[in-house]
């Protein structure tokens, strides 16, 4: 598990910043209608492969695209967790459910559980649910909070972050993996702790696929 960290930027520009962590959190949930009715799933623990029962509730939707969906919702009524979920092509592995069980580092978002869902009674379609561990924020929020508050970002902030990014970066390079995807919405921030983790590991390739 990754260690606190507390931001504390020393230089005139930043005087307003320690307020940001704040502002940063009320905006870290998209607008909509939580489910609030809690959900029990057959799950797989993702380091030790053991088949575990657990409990959703208030899923709420963060963000969707081709990929699929995210989801916020707090897990087994204790800690808030995020839940990926993307169609599952039955005749292949899921390239970034093998990769983060794989790897674990504090500069990596965790893979928690996952579990598999159908669409409703009529569907044949498979969904994948990745159970992570939710970080509020994005670099891309912050850069675009900085952005209308016309405020460069402190410079603490560009070495925590660039140091984090690099160092997570190196690690999953030492695996014989590329992400390919690295931007400023695949990096996760927490801004209570200043601790950046890299997400989204779905055009991950390894070594093994460049080679071929």
């Amino acid at each position: 598990m990754a260690s606190k960290q507390q931001v504390t930027p020393s230089n005139d520009s930043s005087r307003n910043s320690s307020k940001i962590p704040r502002l940063l959190r009320q905006n870290s949930k998209l607008d909509g209608v939580p489910d609030t009715e809690p959900v029990y799933v057959d799950a797989i623990d993702a380091a030790t492969g053991e088949h575990i029962k657990i409990m959703y509730s208030g899923a709420k939707v963060i963000g969707s695209g081709s990929f699929g969906m995210v989801f916020v919702a707090l897990l087994d009524g204790e800690r808030e967790v995020a839940i990926k979920k993307v169609l599952q092509d039955k005749r292949y592995k899921n390239r970034e459910l093998q990769i983060l069980r794989e790897i674990r580092h504090p500069n990596i978002v965790s893979l928690m559980y996952f579990f598999y869902s159908i669409a409703n009674s009529k569907s044949k379609d498979t969904y994948l649910n990745l159970v992570q561990e939710y970080i509020p924020q994005t670099l891309s929020r912050v850069i675009k909070h900085y952005w209308h508050v016309r405020q460069p970002i402190p410079m603490t902030y560009v070495v925590l972050y660039s140091f984090q990014m690099i160092r997570g970066l190196a690690y999953v390079h030492s695996k014989n993996i590329c992400h390919r995807d690295i931007k400023p919405q695949n990096l996760l921030v927490n801004p209570e702790t200043g601790v950046l983790k890299i997400c989204d590991f779905g055009r991950t390739v390894t070594s093994a696929d460049l080679s071929r």
